[in-house]
């Protein structure tokens, strides 16, 4: 444990560092008249930060820069309470609500509005068609060996997929299309299972062969339908951070956000509300260990939740960005719950 001495230096390192990104020298420190004590005493006191970990030298004749477990002491200590005033919070209320209807649109706006405010990369995601109530479904034949499905959500987007499925008529096809709607319609595509496409026989009874033959190539389909959609805002916000200035870095974080393999893994992570951090090594994915992530999740339905990722470079605003992500995260909670509706 540090003492109260120790963690002051700590957090004036720090707090220099983001403002200015430049090493931090005993100098520096010691012109801070809060503090009381002499160079050779903030010295001795930076030498031990260094032994313990909290601070390291980038290179000889520098000063000291915060480690990862430096920052993570740093940001488990903020007090993040109230920090925006309420000019700054009617403004994002009022940006998130104008003239929005989808919540789609709403989630991104929120995404592009946190990018404006922290100057980082920022990936929402909200739950994806199959957590959403079917309103309509079409089978049309295309081929011989070949069916489109055409799925429509409660909220007007449309899926196709293709099935390969052959030996009946559009006429059949018909048939099974408004049987499945109305046992169907009002479900999530999530929560269809095999039982309720099985309801098919019961309605189609002349036609339980062809019945046979689809329910398990349908059941497969809906089961591979991804599950969230994801909207990316900011990355050109790395092209100004002296951290990501190499063309080489740049392009390794443009192809994480482009694999959603990699996003899938980021947002797993987040299972509950509230505001997580991860920095540096803390994290699991290896293009991130020169990072921070900030983590939340929203309320988007009463067993659903919408997920925010912010990320940027270790040297960030960690308590401005917190207090802005956190009423973010609130505001859409309230905005999905009907309190702003």
């Amino acid at each position: 444990m540090l003492n109260n001495r120790q963690q002051k230096i700590l957090k004036l390192i720090i707090d220099d560092f983001i403002d200015n990104g430049l090493p931090v020298g005993s100098r520096t420190i010691s012109k801070n008249p809060t503090l009381g004590i002499s160079s050779a005493t903030i010295r001795n006191e930076m030498a031990d930060l260094e032994e313990l970990g909290y601070i390291f030298q980038p290179h000889t004749s520098a000063g000291r820069i915060p480690s990862d477990l430096g920052y993570r002491l740093y940001v488990d200590s903020l007090d993040t309470e109230r920090l925006l005033d309420a000019d700054q919070r009617v403004l994002i209320r009022n940006l998130l609500l104008s003239g929005k209807i989808k919540a789609e649109e709403i989630v991104e706006k929120a995404a592009h509005l946190l990018a404006e405010m922290t100057g980082l990369a920022v990936v929402a995601s909200y739950p994806g068609f199959k957590k959403r109530a079917l309103s309509n479904l079409k089978l049309i034949k295309i081929s011989d060996t070949k069916v489109l499905l055409i799925l429509v959500s409660d909220n007007e987007v449309v899926k196709s997929i293709t099935l390969s499925f052959s030996g009946t008529s559009q006429d059949i096809l018909d048939l099974i299309s408004n049987s499945l709607i109305r046992n169907l319609e009002g479900s999530t595509i999530e929560d269809i299972d095999i039982k309720k496409i099985s309801r098919l026989k019961y309605d189609l009874r002349q036609f339980e062969n062809v019945i046979d033959y689809l329910v398990p190539i349908l059941r497969d389909s809906l089961k591979n339908i991804e599950d969230d959609e994801f909207y990316v805002d900011g990355f050109e916000n790395f092209l100004t951070v002296p951290e990501f200035s190499n063309s080489e870095k740049a392009r390794k974080m443009y192809r994480l956000f482009e694999e959603k393999e990699v996003l899938n893994e980021l947002f797993n992570d987040i299972q509950r509300e509230g505001i997580f951090i991860k920095i540096g090594d803390e994290n699991n994915i290896p293009l991130l260990n020169e990072c921070s992530v900030i983590t939340t999740a929203y309320r988007y339905r009463s067993n659903d939740l919408g997920k925010i990722v912010v990320i940027g470079p270790k040297r960030m605003d960690y308590r401005g960005i917190i207090s802005v992500v956190e009423y973010t995260r609130n505001t859409l909670s309230d905005i999905f719950s009907g309190i702003y509706l």
